[in-house]
């Protein structure tokens, strides 16, 4: 009896080894999900269309017009998914908390960086699914301009000058004979260079990811899964899945860690309790800028200033910009920790026309949510702040007119004139400018999403649950065990020690007097 008991514990004991040793080594839910896509994205797309062989693009094209027309005779109803899309349209009807519905977009935004596009467009077609989008003129029902080919190129020669039309250099029939799906370098060209430069805007989107190392960010890394972006951001009928909330205001069409990671990716289950309130970028995202610099301040204020009757320009020692005559000074940052908030989908924004007293920071747009939302979650976030062009008389934050062909034309970035530039843009918006302004300070919310690190890397749970330098310091309305202390709870803390330590003292006292008689009575 007493061998098969041995056995039993001795099978028992191997069990137990056993099933820790392969869970040790049995990959996670998220590596096998990170394994399958990694697989997927080495086999080579193989097109279902030789677009070389089509008898409509076996001509020499004369203007980029002439590419979208034959496009759209086998493409027939792509033109009408373009034309409903916010790529082309730069505006979405959304619902905008404590507005109702409204049109919103870069038509009617303004933003912490060149500030909108409304008087400016000559400078911001380069990144507009079309042709000619240099004025309010534009027909936005007109199919022949959309811009097929700045999505769908695949020879990476194509790129957009002027007017938003295609570089004089651009082979129109050899690109057109080569498009195919979306890659990095047709999303990355408007997406990583927003705001006038590598880096400037998101903080996570630069030009590193053209062809990142898994430091970088372990989904779109080379040497790892090798994923474009239209792996994540996927379409239908040309409409992409992804918010950027600058620009949106609804909890719709987002784009998610989830959508391949799950609810529950983790091994452990306290880890996993976390997804309820946590973000999975909170963890998996501990730095942004990890290449590139990106720009954390902008003062319009200073802008204008001339050395010689001539704008300049001052960098730093890494080459950064920062101050130039035609935009002012700039901050920035590299290989930062990001600002945490609650984030629930949603967001409202500053909207052209809209009066507001800055008696503190103007936020040009702000992400809601809260600890007691229960669709809100902790969300990494850039925060950028900029001093601009505001009206104190209308109490108007103003739409200056920054590009213009000739000095003369209201152009700041010509003239040098603010009255003028403020002038120019608040006309062409139909707005009232008093002729006065100043400069006020303004913030801007920017979700971080991606340079995602190897798990390796991620935060520890000591970053957060510290009472010393916590990552989430700032995030108030909830106890966190570990940050947080409540003067009742640790002096009832304290005192159960105490009384414990007292407890035991007394016992162990009473024990040893105990003993010491019943000696004495039994010698």
């Amino acid at each position: 009896m007493r061998k098969i008991i041995l056995i039993l514990v001795a099978l028992g004991i191997l069990a137990t080894v056993s099933a820790g040793i392969l869970r040790k080594d049995s990959p996670s839910s998220s590596e096998l999900i990170l394994q399958k896509l990694q697989d997927q994205s080495a086999q080579e797309e193989v097109p279902s269309v030789n677009h070389s062989l089509l008898s409509p693009l076996q001509t020499e094209f004369s203007s980029p017009q002439q590419v979208t027309a034959a496009c759209l005779s086998c493409h027939t109803e792509r033109g009408k998914e373009v034309m409903a899309s916010s790529h082309w349209s730069w505006e979405r009807m959304e619902y905008v908390p404590g507005r109702g519905i409204r049109s919103l977009g870069k038509k009617n935004l303004l933003n912490n960086f060149c500030i909108g596009v409304s008087e400016n467009l000559e400078g911001c077609d380069k990144c507009h699914a079309g042709y000619n989008y240099t004025n309010h003129q534009f027909n936005f029902s007109n199919p022949a301009n959309i811009d097929c080919l700045i999505c769908h190129d695949t020879t990476q020669t194509y790129a957009k000058s002027g007017l938003g039309l295609p570089q004089p250099s651009v082979n129109l029939t050899k690109v057109a004979q080569s498009v195919g799906t979306p890659k990095r370098a047709n999303c990355g060209t408007c997406h990583f260079f927003g705001g006038g430069g590598n880096n400037v805007k998101h903080g996570d989107l630069e030009e590193a990811l053209f062809a990142p190392d898994r430091q970088i960010d372990v989904h779109m890394a080379t040497n790892g899964v090798d994923l474009e972006c239209v792996a994540c951001h996927t379409a239908q009928n040309h409409r992409m899945k992804g918010k950027l909330y600058s620009v949106s205001s609804m909890n719709r069409d987002r784009s998610s860690c989830e959508q391949c990671h799950t609810q529950l990716p983790h091994k452990k289950t306290i880890i996993n309790e976390h997804t309820l309130k946590v973000a999975c970028q909170t963890c998996h995202i501990p730095t942004y800028a990890k290449a590139a610099a990106t720009k954390m301040t902008w003062d319009w204020s200073t802008a204008g200033q001339l050395k010689d009757g001539q704008p300049y320009t001052d960098k730093d020692e890494q080459g950064n910009v920062i101050y130039t005559s035609a935009k002012g000074s700039f901050g920035w940052g590299q290989k930062l920790k990001p600002d945490y908030i609650f984030f629930n989908g949603t967001a409202t924004h500053y909207l052209l026309g809209d009066e507001v007293i800055p008696d503190a920071p103007i936020p040009i747009n702000q992400l809601l949510g809260n600890y007691d939302d229960p669709q809100a979650k902790i969300i990494p976030v850039k925060i950028h702040r900029a001093k601009q062009i505001y009206d104190p008389n209308t109490k108007l934050l103003v739409q200056p007119k920054l590009v213009a062909k000739m000095p003369g034309q209201g152009g700041f970035w010509k003239d040098f004139d603010w009255h003028e530039s403020a002038k120019a843009g608040m006309a062409s918006v139909d707005l009232p400018y008093s002729g006065e302004y100043t400069f006020v300070d303004t913030e801007m919310t920017w979700p971080i999403n991606h340079m995602v690190a190897p798990k390796e890397d991620s935060v520890q749970c000591i970053e957060c649950h510290t009472r010393n330098g916590s990552r989430l310091a700032a995030l108030k309305g909830f106890y966190m065990p570990g940050r947080d202390a409540n003067p009742v709870v640790e002096w009832l803390g304290h005192g159960l020690i105490i009384l414990v330590i007292v407890g035991v003292l007394v016992h162990a006292t009473a024990r040893m007097i105990v003993h010491k008689r019943y000696k004495k009575e039994t010698q």
